[in-house]
Order: C-alpha cells, then sequence, then structure tokens
C-alpha cells in the first residue's frame, strides 16, 4: 500500500509500515528526527490527494480539542485570551475535519476524548471507534488512545493481559522545552501492531475484490 504517516516526526509509525513492505512516507513541519528521505515538510492537507491507499494521523494538533483542556475556552491561562482559545479550538477542529474527510478509503486519526464544543465543529463527526492502552500491546505504560477508524477495523490487542506494573510516563513529565514533543510520541507495540494488522487486512480486501 501506499502509506501517509502524518503529524510524525520520529518516524516510529513510518519504520513500523515499512518494515512490513509498504511504501510509506511520514509528514509534519518539523524535519525527520531520524534524517529519514521519505519524510516530507510541509503542511500535509497539500498532499491529501496523491493518491493514498491509507492514511494514519498520528497525534494531530489537539490541546483545545480534548476534554482535559476544555476549561480553558472560557478561561485562559495567563496571557492568552478567550479569543485566542476559540481560534485554536477552530483551528484544531479545521484540521481533524479535512483528516477525517479526506479522499483516501482507509483513514486512521489518533486522539484523546474530545469535548462537545470540537465535536460540534467537525465536518461529519462520529465517535471514536476503540480506545487503547499501550501496554496491551506491549508497551508497558497506561495512556488512554483513542482511534477514530474509516474503512479499517479495529486493533486486536496482542498482549491483552495487564502486567503487574505499568507507567503512567506520560503524566509524570516534568515540564520542559520538550514536554509536548515526547507527550506525543507514539508507540511502537501499537505501531506495529497497526503495520501488521491493517496493512494486512488491507491486502487481503484487495485481493478479494
Amino acid at each position: 500500500m501506499r502509506v501517509l504517516v502524518a503529524c510524525e516526526r520520529s518516524g516510529i509509525v513510518r519504520r513500523a509500515f515499512a518494515a512490513r513492505g509498504h511504501d510509506v512516507w511520514s509528514c509534519d513541519l518539523a524535519p525527520a528526527e531520524d534524517g529519514s528521505n521519505r519524510h516530507m515538510v510541509c503542511d500535509v492537507r497539500e498532499i491529501l490527494n496523491d493518491g493514498w491507499d491509507l492514511l494514519a494521523v498520528m497525534h494531530p494538533p489537539c490541546t483545545r480539542l480534548c476534554n482535559s483542556g476544555v476549561r480553558w475556552l472560557s478561561g485562559p491561562p495567563p496571557g492568552r485570551t478567550v479569543d485566542d482559545m476559540q481560534a485554536e479550538l477552530r483551528e484544531g477542529a479545521a484540521l481533524f475535519s479535512d483528516f477525517w474527510n479526506a479522499p483516501i478509503e482507509r483513514i486512521a486519526v489518533e486522539n484523546p476524548i474530545m469535548h462537545r464544543h470540537a465535536k460540534a465543529l467537525i465536518r461529519n463527526f462520529k465517535p471514536h471507534a476503540q480506545s487503547v492502552q499501550p501496554w496491551q500491546f506491549g508497551d508497558g505504560e497506561t495512556k488512554r488512545t483513542c482511534f477514530w477508524l474509516k474503512g479499517l477495523p479495529p486493533l486486536v490487542p496482542t498482549h491483552p493481559e495487564k502486567p503487574a506494573t505499568v507507567v503512567a510516563r506520560v503524566w509524570r513529565m516534568p515540564p520542559g522545552p520538550d514536554r509536548a514533543r515526547e507527550r506525543s510520541r507514539f508507540y511502537p507495540g501499537i505501531a506495529a501492531a497497526m503495520a501488521e494488522q491493517w496493512g494486512d487486512w488491507a491486502i487481503d480486501q484487495a485481493r478479494a475484490a
């Protein structure tokens, strides 16, 4: 398949699909951390019409869309205004809408649970298809990850039994210049499951057709 991994600079999901033999490219406004020549630096919306078979959107900007940040819409943090918060909400919802309504047969968008104000702004909104935990795929951490899926089946956990010890690394992360980037870093175990399960499923569907 031709796979586009949007909003990713780490290369974690790109490498997982590449390991399964797919023609995969990542795209972000920042360069790839691994220096890959299969990474495009641009607004991903510029290339959504380039004939992709699968779009995997990994952690698009979600600060104003998620439930955990809804309080800032009416009571903004110091130095910000309500107008700032509302503008960022509209921008985030517009980006999610462009991904969700892209002309691509198979779409997966990762995002936290959304509040009702965000849902109302997204074109053709549907509830997320599933939520998973990293430990269900061997990554040993806890962080609820939701997927909005179109043309794809839910992921099947590869490690269904919860281990005795899991780490809430993301929630314990201290403030710092790299905090946002590290919080959004995707999990290799989930990425491997995506590449195997969705890749194989799509190939089987194509053969059946």
